[in-house]
């Protein structure tokens, strides 16, 4: 049988690090994905485990109802584009196992959660790796629009060779070259999403006949390295125009790329300390962008198993860790990581084989496992089974709430990602167990502190009417809004000038000399880095496409 993780690791519970509650509240999130068993495989098996039924919409419905009844902020949807092959260089332990084998693609089943709920957001992962921004831009847009404004977009870069094989790739373009590739597709997303329809474009003017004033929409003109794309995007602004950016990459690259552009990071690590450098680099380097660094909500990945008393917990650690799969947990290590570890010995010590990435991950692993004399793959295996990687909490409510806070405290993290062991009972045991004590202490809301109609973005900041990207973040460079008033002068001088009063062939002109009885008005338009083009204006008083308000970016000026 294989034991609960020890008490001084990173499973067990140790109490505060200094006694002192933090004060901000958590975010709790549920961790899923479509599929069976997500990080703790085989566990499918269990008698109580519901997740093999991925398949039924009313699974997935019923578990945002049961999410959103103990309050959790959203329900995070992960998602891979290929199967884990590299253990034993073979696809047949993923797939005998149901190591995240099948797996469903996640935007599919949101509309209808978030049709049966009014306030849990929904995150759905994405790579932009294989998916054109165009399309990818129209997807997004819709599912922002059927949830009112509660999608967010996990932004990864994939990990799977197995997925570039097929999707025409021999491999996967280098980790690097994936995030310039990125960096690319977040400016084509941004330019289709925030500056191809400005802000007042739709008019829904029934007497008129006008859906859109089609001055208001453009193409992007996008030419780059990767991607080109004319625009402009097909779909109307959604409630948000730009999903909530997430983003998991803890690389040198990862972090430069979610420091730039995520609103939560999502981190995963044995521990506090484990972390705490992480999110500190992430945030330093988002105050060199110019962004406030506690804006950004920094997620770490857990698996809790409760108990009201310890023995029980640790009871239920014991029986969830026995329907597991070794062979399911060492396909998804060699997929997470790289390393095919069936090319080690049943009996071989981890932690002093000569890869020194295998070594240098097994000997910190140990640090938090000091009981365990001897890792072996099989050890390791047993380790996964339960939660996958990251931290696995096994104990009361008084002690999981303990751990949470010493995360908080210790690693400087916003909330929590939960993984489950068995699904729903971990989400329940969750809502009936752990929420009450965090409330008990005020490290948890007491409900939605937002009326039904609140966006994702506004949940996660906790700002009421921060419904588009802040003001700091990249995004919001692109918003296309109508120019400012002009001032009256101008304004009645222009009228003058259409109507002969000032004596000049019925034309007149402002910082110019009139064309043809038209005025022209020069001046800056409003929003960053962009400014109104000089142009005629019409009678009733809609500026032409030559007029139009652009940003410096189509400019020449970005």
């Amino acid at each position: 049988m294989v034991s609960a993780p020890e008490t001084n690791g990173y499973a067990h519970v140790n109490g505060h690090a200094n006694g002192a509650a933090p004060k901000r509240k958590m975010i709790l999130n549920a961790f899923v994905e479509m599929c069976s068993g997500h990080q703790s495989p085989g566990l499918w098996r269990h008698p109580d485990d519901q997740s093999m039924n991925f398949n039924d919409i009313e699974h997935w419905v019923e578990l945002a109802k049961t999410l959103e009844s103990g309050g959790f902020h959203a329900m995070f949807i992960a998602d891979v584009l290929g199967g884990y092959d590299v253990y034993k260089k073979s696809l047949d332990e993923a797939v005998r196992s149901g190591a995240q084998w099948p797996v469903n693609e996640p935007m599919q089943v949101v509309p209808a959660m978030a049709a049966a709920t009014k306030h849990i957001g929904f995150g759905v992962t994405v790579s932009t790796t294989y998916e054109q921004p165009y399309h990818l831009a129209r997807r997004l847009s819709t599912l922002d629009h059927l949830t009112k404004g509660r999608c967010g977009w996990n932004v990864v870069t994939g990990y799977l060779d197995s997925a570039a094989r097929n999707l025409g790739r021999v491999a996967q373009p280098e980790h690097d070259d994936r995030y310039a590739m990125a960096e690319e597709y977040m400016e084509v997303m941004y330019k289709l999403l925030q500056s191809s329809w400005r802000t007042d474009a739709v008019a829904l003017d029934r007497a008129r006949g006008i859906y859109t004033h089609p001055e208001r929409v453009r193409p992007i003109h996008h030419e780059g390295k990767h991607f080109s794309v004319p625009g402009p995007h097909i779909c109307q602004p959604s409630p948000q125009r730009v999903p909530v950016i997430m983003q998991a990459g803890t690389s040198r690259a990862g972090t430069a790329f979610s420091s730039k552009h995520a609103e939560a990071v999502f981190v995963s690590g044995h521990s506090p300390a484990s972390c705490a450098a992480g999110v500190k680099s992430i945030r330093e380097q988002a105050a060199k962008h110019g962004r406030d660094a506690r804006a950004i909500k920094v997620i770490a990945k857990v698996c809790i198993v409760l108990g009201r008393t310890q023995a029980e917990a640790e009871r239920k650690y014991a029986e969830y860790a026995s329907y597991g799969d070794v062979g399911g947990a060492l396909a998804l290590f060699g997929g997470w990581t790289g390393y095919d570890m069936d090319e080690y010995g049943d009996d071989e010590e981890l932690r002093l084989v000569q890869t020194n990435a295998i070594r240098s991950y097994m000997e910190g692993l140990g640090k938090h496992q000091p009981k365990v004399g001897k890792w072996t793959k099989k050890v390791l295996a047993e380790h996964l089974i339960v939660g996958g990687l990251g931290g696995t909490i096994v104990g009361t409510p008084e002690r999981v709430a303990d751990e949470l806070e010493r995360w908080v405290e210790e690693a400087d993290v916003d909330g929590f990602n939960i993984a489950y062991a068995i699904m729903p009972q971990s989400f329940t045991d969750v809502i009936d167990l752990l929420i009450p004590e965090l409330r008990r202490r005020g490290t948890f809301w007491d409900g939605y502190p937002f009326p039904p109609g609140t966006t994702l973005r506004e949940t996660l900041s906790g700002v009421r009417g921060q419904k588009l990207p802040a003001d700091d973040h990249p995004a919001s460079r692109y918003l296309w809004k109508p120019p400012p008033p002009r001032p009256e002068s101008a304004t009645k001088l222009a009228f003058r000038g259409l109507a002969g009063l000032n004596g000049v062939s019925g034309g007149g002109s402002v910082n110019g000399g009139g064309v043809n009885g038209a005025v022209s008005v020069n001046g800056h338009g409003h929003g960053a880095g962009g400014h109104e083009l000089g142009g005629d204006v019409k009678a009733d008083g809609v500026v032409p496409a030559s007029s139009r308000y652009v940003p410096a970016w189509l400019d020449g000026g970005f």
